[in-house]
């Protein structure tokens, strides 16, 4: 029965592949490129071609996937609090196993790297990491959109823009020095000006891993050869490695260095003078 069903799964493996060859060599030269992959990573950038009508403002796609996707969170986070969180049991069901887990992981990761104040770091590392997660896992939704010049654009990730990606990476950057100030006061605002580059240095590793799965799924739909299916299992593995990775690496970064600029000055104790013994006069 194993051997069976083993011949059952070459075969249909041999059918997919046959129809693909066929694909292949049955549409070789029915497509024709508009652009090269120079011009796909420019407008992905600079958002030269795509911009949309906002309120009468001309704005990015990613500023309305900003929008969507913040609120989602918003209208999920109170159905959570208002219908979910009074029925919690003692004994956990699925969703509250996996929501204390979520909380309890940013809560730990905060603990870890800021034993000294660390109640609001855990919340915005939860909200940061939820944000970029969901974020980044957006653009699988492929949600159409209409833009200025009457063309049709599916909504990317919010932090695909680089202007979210600054953001994201300055609103870090103020909540680590917060942590400083309120810890050290001005002494923290050196410790944190001391990482001058840190913002620069977050906000482009965010952007340059959401671009470098653009990047590649776009090299992969250039070649006809290997425009069929693989680029859906491409762009699903890189947007899914990298909703996990950034947010895991964006998170812990932002926990080192509050940490680090809200840690308390160590006091050195104060040598205590030693008082000089008059020494006794030898009889002559």
């Amino acid at each position: 029965m194993t051997k069976k069903r083993t011949l059952v799964f070459l075969f249909i493996v041999a059918v997919i592949i046959a129809a693909l060859v066929a694909g292949i060599v049955l549409t070789d030269g029915l497509y024709e490129k508009t652009g090269n992959v120079n011009e796909t990573m420019q407008d992905a950038v600079l958002h030269e071609g795509d911009k949309i009508n906002f309120f009468g403002l001309r704005v990015n796609p990613a500023v309305i996937s900003g929008f969507v996707v913040t609120g989602i969170l918003l209208v999920f986070a109170a159905a959570v609090r208002l219908f979910v969180i009074p029925k919690f049991t003692y004994v956990p069901n699925k969703f509250q196993l996996l929501l204390e887990q979520a909380v309890g992981m940013f809560e730990g990761l905060a603990k870890n790297n800021s034993p000294h104040r660390n109640g609001f770091l855990g919340a915005y590392l939860f909200a940061a990491g939820t944000y970029i997660c969901v974020g980044t896992l957006f653009e699988l939704i492929g949600i159409p959109w209409m833009t200025a010049a009457g063309a049709s654009v599916t909504l990317p990730a919010p932090l695909a823009d680089i202007n979210g990606a600054i953001m994201m990476g300055c609103l870090s950057y103020i909540v680590i020095l917060s942590g400083g100030i309120l810890s050290n006061g001005l002494r923290g605002v050196g410790r944190t000006l001391k990482e001058f580059s840190l913002p620069i240095s977050m906000s482009f590793r965010l952007f340059g891993a959401l671009l470098s799965g653009l990047l590649v799924t776009e090299l992969v739909y250039s070649y006809l050869a290997l425009s069929f299916v693989l680029p859906v299992i491409v762009g699903v593995l890189f947007t899914i490695l990298h909703a996990l990775i950034q947010t895991y690496v964006l998170t812990m970064l932002t926990a080192l260095f509050y940490g680090e600029v809200s840690e308390p000055p160590v006091l050195k104790p104060k040598k205590q003078k030693q008082k000089k013994v008059p020494s006794e006069v030898n009889p002559k």
